[in-house]
């Protein structure tokens, strides 16, 4: 099995993208194609960004030299005019300096926002064209921390590194040439040596650092999946009193991080102490040249503070070069991670130029389909039957024999392995998979709803319904006299996974769903058979209501619900060993007959100790 993008114990197993890679798939967000909406007003702004940069960075290193020629005018004694020109010039150059840097911000802050957006929303539309294999492989926990650290490396990138990055190697080059045209090359060679070595001791070391990056990132993702799978699972955890379990298990990877964290904060000491020990240097060795200069009569007061503020205005940005290329590399690291989730390939692909599925009766037919998870497992093995339009096919069997299966392909979350799937004679691996499931509706044995209202929960069944269509779907569902009582009514917020609602009120959502999605085939998979007998008992009489005159195809393990079925399919380890009518299959004296048998005895036997509970209370 590939695994999954976002897991820590990936990271080690798959190939790692390079960073000129990570770069490559980052670039159409800050420099988008010319068909993408807003290009050209994105890309003028990175244009202006970058002459703004420029700019910014002439200003900033010419700012020395006026103040040099400053010095030199107040140097001798006899001095009487104030050298004001050169001190407006030194002052003006620092202003625009900072002027040009902040309209560069100001120009470039629709880029940035504009590329975590678009980058954010690729992430989770390609999440969407995953399989479902990919969503049941998957950690939310550490799928949600991989997406937002990566969220984050972009705005990093984007507001820290791109602007400083580009500018500090512009300001070595500049003030370079500027040491060598006005002093002399014995400056501008030790001020590059200086650069080179500060860039190259930064580069190593960071590199070295990475590895405690990436496994801070493994644990943080490793402890944050054990937090919300914990809370998701809450009512599981309180009722098997395991909370000192789970919050010790969550303790233990955490004790992990903060080891990986400690070894991170304390090779960056390291980095930082090298560091200022070369910048230091390179001062020093400067300052003992220029102050030799100037003995010797070579170089004036004020050309020896102009090297000294150069070599020190340079400084500044060398000592943030070492932060923003940590933060570089960091960011780089995660947005690996996060846009590893973009080689993650959807198992099930619409052919080019497929159309949308055509339903005029509603016939469904399985043709030998056969099916695996894994080869060397199979699930289906030749199973053939055909659900005539407006009929009702129920499906029943031993646990693990295929019947869920057989919904999941019908709604195309897999392509079969052999054989074929048709709704009106349209092979479904012809057909738009998002027309398929269109045409299909569902009501599951567990209906989960968003933590939104109910009114919402209704209405995704079908974006844009009005509130009078709403209404009537929950009034057949049986529903909405249960949410007019309800204080808030249709606005009545249902909880995380709509735990404030009964499995009967969610499974009647769920039906109301299927009323306002109009779909043309049903699929009820083993919709009652998480409820009591007397809520089943309405469940049920709403499944018919609803399923008159439509193609249905019911998933059942209570064999009472599916009497009235014009056909039930018995299945045995993926295949169809018995097939019929009730009446049939009672006949037949098979497997179906002795469930039906096993079953009523074992209500009876419930329906007794039911009775002797009761009575023993009223006495």
């Amino acid at each position: 099995m590939r695994p999954t993008a976002f897991s820590p114990e990936s990271a080690e197993t798959k190939r790692r993208r390079t960073d000129w890679q990570v770069i490559k798939t980052l670039l159409p967000f800050l420099w988008p194609a010319r068909d993408v909406a807003e290009s050209g007003d994105i890309r003028m702004r990175v244009v202006v960004a970058m002459v703004c940069i420029g700019l910014a960075k002439w200003a900033t290193v010419i700012t020395p030299l006026y103040l040099q020629q400053a010095v030199d005018a107040l140097a001798p004694q006899d001095v009487k005019l104030i050298p004001l020109f050169a001190i407006l010039a030194y002052g003006a150059a620092r202003f625009l300096g900072l002027a040009f840097a902040q309209v560069r911000d100001a120009v470039f802050a629709k880029v940035g926002v504009r590329a975590v957006r678009r980058s954010a929303g690729a992430i989770l539309a390609h999440l969407h064209t995953l399989s479902l294999k990919f969503h049941l492989d998957r950690r939310t926990g550490a799928l949600s921390r991989t997406i937002e650290r990566g969220i984050v490396a972009i705005e990093s990138l984007v507001s820290i590194s791109l602007f400083n990055v580009v500018p500090t190697i512009l300001e070595v080059v500049l003030v370079g040439a500027i040491l060598w045209k006005v002093f002399n090359g014995m400056f501008a060679a030790i001020t590059v040596v200086t650069v080179v070595i500060y860039v190259a001791f930064t580069i190593l070391t960071t590199e070295w650092r990475m590895k405690f990056r990436r496994e801070s990132n493994a644990l943080d993702s490793r402890a944050n999946t054990r937090a919300i799978d914990s809370l998701l699972n809450y009512e599981t955890v309180k009722t098997f009193g395991n909370e000192a379990m789970e919050i010790a298990e969550y303790d233990r990877v955490m004790s992990q991080y903060e080891k990986a964290a400690v070894r991170n904060q304390s090779s960056l000491a390291i980095l930082n102490v090298g560091q200022s020990l070369i910048i230091s240097a390179g001062v020093v060795v400067l300052m003992v040249l220029a102050a030799m200069e100037n003995v010797a009569g070579r170089m004036t007061v004020g050309e020896f503070t102009a090297v000294n503020v150069f070599m020190l205005q340079l400084a500044q940005p060398l000592n943030f070069f070492g932060f923003v290329y940590r933060n570089i590399k960091q960011a780089l690291v995660d947005l690996e991670k996060m846009f590893e989730l973009l080689d993650v390939t959807p198992e099930v692909v619409d052919k080019p130029n497929a159309k949308p599925v055509t339903v005029t009766g509603g016939e469904v037919r399985f043709e030998e389909v056969s099916f695996s998870y894994d080869e060397r497992r199979p699930i289906l093995k030749n199973v053939s039957f055909t659900v005539a339009p407006g009929q009702m096919v129920a499906l029943v069997g031993a646990t693990g024999s295929g019947k869920s299966t057989i919904g999941r392909l019908l709604f195309r979350y897999y392509d079969v392995s052999a054989g074929r799937i048709l709704i009106d004679g349209q092979d479904l691996r012809d057909v738009q998979q998002q027309s398929v499931r269109k045409a299909v509706g569902i009501v599951p044995q567990d209906t989960v709803l968003f933590n939104d209202t109910i009114g919402y929960n209704l209405t995704y069944a079908k974006l844009g319904s009005s509130q009078e269509d709403i209404e009537k779907a929950a009034d057949l569902a049986h529903i909405g006299a249960f949410i007019k009582t309800l204080p808030d009514g249709y606005k009545t917020m249902v909880g995380e996974r709509g735990l404030k609602l009964s499995g009967g009120e969610k499974q009647r959502v769920a039906i109301a769903r299927v009323i306002l999605k109009a779909s043309p085939i049903l699929l009820f998979d083993e919709a009652t058979s998480a409820l009591d007998t007397h809520t089943e008992k309405e469940i049920q009489a709403n499944l018919r209501e609803v399923a008159t005159g439509r193609t249905t195809l019911v998933i059942a393990h209570r064999l009472s619900t599916i009497v009235d079925a014009d056909q039930i399919l018995v299945l045995d380890k993926g295949s169809i060993v018995e097939r019929g009518t009730f009446a049939d299959l009672m006949t037949q004296n098979g497997l179906f007959a002795a469930a039906w048998n096993k079953q009523q005895r074992s209500l009876a036997v419930a329906d007794e100790i039911v009775k002797d509970v009761f009575a023993t209370a009223a006495e």
